[in-house]
């Protein structure tokens, strides 16, 4: 069974960086087309942070973290990654990794045009 896991969530001040990868079990990153990274706060629906297409040269992001976060993908190790800077209290939530399993619209910013997803890893920004 496919699994993607997220890795590299914990406890940060305002304004520290932080690195999230995404590995895959049972299947390789060449098999999915764009690749995202989402969050869900506390209390607060899942939203769009990130994404990424197939060979990395296109990517999109919320406008709450542009020019803070940095997304990456390297297919041959089947690995994401989402370099977080200047982070704040708002960037709090669980972050999750997600896959298309399809080719969906472009530059979609829908969860539901992902069709694989991770568990999820907590990032905390403590002021």
């Amino acid at each position: 069974q496919v699994q993607l896991v997220e890795s590299g969530g914990g406890l940060v001040q305002v304004g520290d960086s932080r690195r999230l990868t995404c590995t895959a079990n049972g299947r390789t990153f060449d098999t999915y087309y764009d690749m995202a990274w989402f969050r869900q706060a506390p209390g607060k629906d899942r939203e769009f942070v990130a994404a990424i297409g197939f060979t990395g040269g296109t990517t999109w992001f919320q406008d709450s973290v542009k020019g803070r976060f940095i997304i990456s993908r390297d297919n041959r190790k089947s690995i994401m990654g989402l370099e977080m800077n200047n982070l704040q209290p708002d960037d709090t939530a669980v972050y999750y990794c997600a896959a298309a399993t399809s080719l969906g619209p472009y530059e979609t910013t829908r969860a539901a045009d992902f069709g694989a997803w991770g568990q999820g890893t907590l990032v905390t920004v403590s002021s």
